[in-house]
């Protein structure tokens, strides 16, 4: 997988992928270059055999303020119609490169964390905080609907209807606490050791059989849209595959000689 990006910063080591936004003096906005960038770059991840897991993290003590005031909001104010939904079917396929890129997404949270960077970390699988993140989906901030890049279908799905429909309406901030406490945050951990967590915990993933995570992250995806019946059929299928691989037989023989499993991603 590259790592040689242009507009994000990219290290991966040892299976496991960190990208972060590279503008912490402006909270590390996105601009039009570094959406398009991201959207490549987690697809090309679906292809990608030496990355497992990947850590989204912030920069500078803040995660992203969202789409540059400057280099985006200003532009999109003079386009046409066409240019408008082009920009805002790219924004949409970031979500959907991160959703279906087959690896396990650890979105690291500091600081502010608002518009186009909340819907990031909506998108993640899993989103560790510290008590200074500020979270907010502040699109009605900006004269337009809170139904942005997904929003409307994912945020109901991770903190309830209610909750979503609050933060949408208004803009308003969550508060690290409140993210634990409705379930959008994993946990909450210190800033000096936020990264070395999401390390640790992106490590414990990485453990397991990372094909069966990626059949994982495809049933998290796929059964949003299925009936019961449909995606109990889907996961006899998914599971069916798995104990084909040679990982389902290394955790049987471990078990019978009473070792742990050593899992090898096929």
């Amino acid at each position: 997988m590259r790592s040689d990006v242009k507009h994000f910063i990219c290290d991966i080591k040892d299976g496991i992928a960190t990208v972060r936004l590279d503008r912490p003096d402006r909270k590390n906005p996105l601009t039009f270059d570094s959406y398009a960038e991201l959207r490549d770059w987690f697809r090309d991840l679906v292809y990608a055999d030496d990355v497992d897991v990947v850590i989204f993290g912030s920069n500078g003590g803040n995660f992203s303020s969202g789409g540059d005031v400057h280099d985006i909001i200003g532009p999109l104010t003079r386009m046409n119609m066409k240019d408008l939904l082009r920009f805002t079917r790219m924004t949409g396929d970031l979500v959907k490169a991160i959703v279906n890129c087959g690896k396990p997404v650890i979105a690291a949270v500091d600081g502010i964390c608002v518009g186009a960077g909340a819907i990031i970390a909506m998108a993640s699988d899993l989103r560790l905080a510290t008590p200074e993140a500020k979270t907010a989906f502040l699109f009605t901030r900006v004269g337009l609907a809170g139904c942005d890049m997904g929003a409307c279908a994912i945020l109901p799905r991770i903190i309830g209807q209610t909750r979503a429909a609050e933060l949408l309406y208004t803009g308003r901030s969550m508060s690290a606490e409140e993210g634990e406490r409705w379930g959008f945050f994993n946990r909450l951990t210190e800033a000096e050791v936020l990264e070395a967590d999401a390390l640790k915990l992106a490590q414990q993933i990485q453990a397991g059989p990372n094909f069966a995570h990626m059949m994982t992250k495809t049933m998290l995806a796929q059964e949003w849209s299925m009936s019961i019946e449909q995606a109990i059929e889907a996961e006899a299928q998914a599971q069916a595959i798995c104990m084909q691989t040679g990982d389902f037989e290394r955790a049987y023989k471990a078990f019978v000689a009473k070792e742990r499993p050593v899992f090898e991603g096929n």
